[in-house]
């Protein structure tokens, strides 16, 4: 059993290899300087290591003997426990398979240091690594976080190639991640130290001379929104969330002026990073000031009512308006794509959710004027709605045509003929699935026009800067 001097010793001699690995990183990734230097250290008596966002958990022993094994590993935990800040991956909610996730969260990271190429956190594992990855960039598109879970998701892996992935990638625990509350003044926590500007720890006693991890005897109250160290989950999450898109801006700056060998750590970013999307308010954008029968209650004075009530008895001075102005859809395009590059799952997916918005909230007038175009490179089909039955009947029976090349311009043209038919009236908006690779038309349409893509990757292409480009994930579908 080591003595108290020979803890401290250990623990100075893990914190020294820590330090010079953090620097040796700082020399080699100034674009990081922000991320590297965010993590506390704390030593914890945990065989791997761990990050809360806030502290980066070490046990002393572990980290001596993984210098002397590999001098590059410690450098290499680091930087994996950064990289999972920076993807934010530790902010996630209760229903996950937290197998799948902590494997394909590992990946993500292991990929984009791997990319990075830095001899200082060059481990002997690497190629294995590099192996098995070229395996998986067959199967997924990108290797993030969000692309690999779905991917174990839809394509449940066997055991035993679990277990071979979770050998080469798995570095660090996750438990952290999933048992807050138990995190929160558990035992193996209660003298978390509270670190100094270096990054070193020292408990601080409280009133009663126990260790208390505030670091000044603080009562820590509200736990649940708490991580315990005086930030709550959300402050930190914001944090890493800045943090991230400054990594991303100086990343492209990067390249912009000489390129960059950080594959793997852009695609993770524009996918953390990107802008999300609430479609149900965005399709209410679309909507037009229209009158129908209905009580307005903004507008009915009571005290005339009551007056007239005891003037008259029961024979009221003004009466409440019967109808009053609100927003309804009343005439819609909803165009659907139908090259072979769109999925008839995905696009039944979209019309049924476009549909359960318009009929949701009283979205709809009593009578609407809604037409569903399918296009490839040219009109396929044109079905007209002017109930929620029909809505209903066309779901039930709806069938996809087409299949070939993908031209936005004829569906264009054909509503442009149908507002010179007086088909429509006061047509405000179209919205046209797609997966984006097809010819624009030149001019501005007299209505709102979005294009709706499914993000399967990052390459979408701009629309022309009179339409709005709206990115899902299946998922949102």
């Amino acid at each position: 059993m080591p003595t108290l001097e020979q803890l401290e010793k250990i623990n100075s001699l893990a914190l020294g290899v820590l330090n010079m690995s953090r620097n040796s990183l700082l020399v080699n990734m100034r674009f990081m300087d922000t991320a590297l230097g965010r993590l506390m250290f704390a030593p914890m008596g945990s065989e791997k290591t761990s990050t809360d966002g806030e502290y980066f958990y070490y046990d002393p022993m572990y980290i001596l003997r993984s210098y002397r094994r590999e001098k590059e590993f410690p450098g290499r935990q680091y930087l994996h426990a950064i990289f999972h800040c920076i993807y934010r991956h530790m902010f996630i909610g209760t229903l996950v398979n937290e197998r799948y996730w902590n494997l394909a969260c590992d990946i993500a990271v292991e990929n984009s240091i791997n990319g990075l190429e830095l001899d200082t956190v060059r481990i002997s594992a690497v190629p294995l690594q590099n192996s098995a990855i070229q395996k998986l960039s067959g199967r997924v598109k990108y290797i993030t976080a969000e692309m690999l879970y779905r991917y174990f998701l839809d394509n449940e892996p066997s055991e035993s190639y679990l277990s071979a992935l979770e050998k080469l990638f798995c570095i660090d625990d996750h438990e952290v991640w999933y048992r807050k509350d138990e995190r929160q003044g558990a035992p193996s926590h209660s003298n978390k130290p509270q670190p100094n500007n270096n990054g070193e720890g020292e408990s601080q006693p409280d009133q009663n001379g126990k260790n208390n991890q505030n670091g000044g005897g603080q009562d820590n109250e509200n736990n649940d929104e708490n991580n315990g160290n005086g930030q709550s989950q959300k402050e930190l999450e914001q944090l890493w969330k800045d943090v991230s898109e400054y990594i991303q801006t100086a990343l492209e700056t990067l390249e912009q002026k000489r390129g960059t060998q950080a594959g793997g750590l852009t695609q993770n970013l524009l996918e953390v990073n990107r802008e999300k999307y609430d479609y149900t308010a965005f399709l209410k954008k679309f909507a037009v000031m229209g009158e129908v029968m209905k009580i307005n209650d903004d507008e009915f004075d009571y005290i005339f009512y009551t007056y007239g009530l005891q003037l008259y008895e029961k024979m009221p001075l003004i009466e409440p308006l019967e109808y009053k102005d609100v927003k309804r859809i009343r005439e819609f395009v909803i165009a659907i794509d139908t090259s072979g590059s769109v999925s008839g799952e995905l696009v039944q997916r979209f019309v049924q959710k476009t549909y359960n918005i318009l009929k949701s909230s009283e979205s709809f007038f009593s009578k609407i004027n809604l037409h569903i175009i399918q296009c490839d490179a040219e009109i396929q089909e044109d079905v007209k709605i002017t109930t929620q039955e029909e809505f209903d009947n066309y779901l039930k029976n709806m069938q996809l045509r087409g299949f070939g090349g993908t031209d936005f311009r004829p569906v264009f043209s054909y509503v442009n003929t149908l507002i010179k038919n007086h088909e429509f009236t006061n047509l405000k908006g179209l919205i046209y699935f797609t997966d984006g690779f097809g010819t624009f038309p030149e001019r501005q349409p007299d209505y709102h026009t979005a294009f709706v893509y499914i993000n399967d990757g990052y390459e979408n292409p701009d629309v022309p800067v009179w339409a709005i480009k709206l990115v899902l994930q299946p998922e949102e579908i």
